[in-house]
């Protein structure tokens, strides 16, 4: 996306606000490229030049006793991962890896880009999205000027909690140099139950009960026949974590209070269940489908319903899934000039929600809006936020609206 323009290398915060402020100056456009792994999200939007920020790298500061971990923002995520995990800690929020989406390696993922795009995985319904795990972060503007926001500790009293905003930007307001992230500990295991033999509708309405015992699942997504584990019949997965003696019985009361007729359970270890959620987290069910890829946000009750709807309009469905015990839905669909965004934005509207375009080609994404239109107050809003980060629009221009 961004190979055809020059390309700036960013060495430090200083030479971010130089090119920023020379940028901003000149009125040109600037993509920022940190690993590339996310340059296909969004709308295709080229840019005049691309800032590259693949030498901030490093973690600058990790105190597992206190849960912090600081780093530049393109230290690749699995270099982090791979440093908690020796502590026995974790993102709790599961950021995705991408590669599998766009046909990439895998592992290319950097935390400025997880950051940027508010990756969350399967976990969110109990940790949150990523954006909740933000402490602070360090920034360039779309002005030039050297932001720090947050801090070490949740709370920040100080003024506005910023990181809400640029987490989820696409980069369309700061240039991130440094974030500060809460972890978790690991679990010390995990299993996942599957209840099968539900229709679709019975399965999703299952994970919805899940979610209302004192069970306390991590994670719900209904897999129908064929999508995952190699299953003929629909089924409802749901995946506990904790002490191990505290995972099976919750297991067991689950199970008791979910029986009903024609359900049959199966319970995956440890090991099968990190594999499935792992797949789940980056959409393994639809990445390898010939298509372009939705990713949809409803209540869970509207999720049947969303699907139903497209299939009723008569857009083809070559594959899909549910996460969040159904308020996630990922809709591959057969190749269209428009990507049928009519028939999805019409069937999410319906319910309430959110769609957003998230594979496709260069051209689908230039001509279709790749994000769910916002009402006129919320637009009005989003314009004023850019405007004070980014009054010139230099920074991944036409990249989530195309009118800035």
């Amino acid at each position: 996306m961004h190979s055809a323009c020059a390309t700036l290398e960013i060495r430090d915060e200083a030479d971010a606000v130089d090119a920023i402020c020379a940028a901003h100056a000149k009125g040109v456009s600037c993509a920022i490229v940190g690993g590339g792994s996310k340059s296909g999200l969004g709308r295709y939007a080229p840019q005049a030049q691309a800032l590259s920020t693949a030498a901030l790298t490093g973690v600058t500061l990790y105190e597992p006793n206190e849960l912090v971990l600081s780093a530049r923002a393109a230290t690749p995520l699995s270099e982090i991962e791979a440093l908690l995990d020796q502590h026995g800690q974790q993102l709790a929020f599961e950021p995705m890896d991408c590669g599998r989406l766009f046909g990439a390696e895998e592992g290319g993922a950097t935390i400025g880009g997880v950051i940027a795009v508010n990756a969350s995985g399967p976990r969110r319904i109990k940790a949150g999205a990523a954006r909740d795990h933000l402490l602070g972060f360090r920034c360039v503007t779309g002005r030039g000027e050297l932001v720090k926001s947050g801090g070490r500790v949740m709370k920040n009293v100080t003024g506005y909690d910023l990181s809400k905003l640029v987490c989820g930007s696409y980069g369309t307001l700061a240039l991130l140099t440094e974030l500060t992230l809460k972890v978790l500990p690991k679990p010390q295991t995990e299993c996942t139950l599957l209840a099968i033999g539900a229709d679709e509708a019975e399965s999703l309405a299952l994970l919805r009960r899940a979610t209302a015992t004192p069970c306390e699942p991590s994670s719900l997504a209904m897999l129908p026949a064929g999508a995952a584990l190699a299953l003929d019949a629909d089924a409802a997965a749901i995946r506990l974590e904790g002490p191990a003696i505290s995972v099976m019985a919750r297991r067991d009361d689950l199970v008791g209070r979910l029986t009903s007729d024609g359900v049959r359970f199966e319970t995956l270890d440890e090991y099968d269940s990190k594999a499935l959620w792992r797949g789940l987290r980056d959409a393994a069910p639809v990445a390898a489908a010939v298509g372009q890829i939705w990713r949809i946000s409803v209540a869970p009750s509207e999720g049947f319903a969303v699907v139903e709807r497209v299939r009723r309009a008569g857009a083809p469905v070559i594959a899909y899934f549910y996460d969040w015990a159904g308020g996630l839905i990922w809709l591959c669909l057969e190749t269209s000039p428009d990507a049928y965004a009519a028939v999805v934005r019409s069937a999410v509207d319906a319910g309430g929600g959110h769609a957003t375009l998230i594979r496709a080609s260069a051209e689908a994404r230039a001509r279709v809006d790749v994000f769910h239109p916002q009402p006129a107050a919320l637009a009005a809003l989003t314009r004023r936020v850019k405007e004070s980060f980014d009054p010139a629009h230099i920074l991944e221009r036409g990249r989530m609206r195309a009118e800035f």
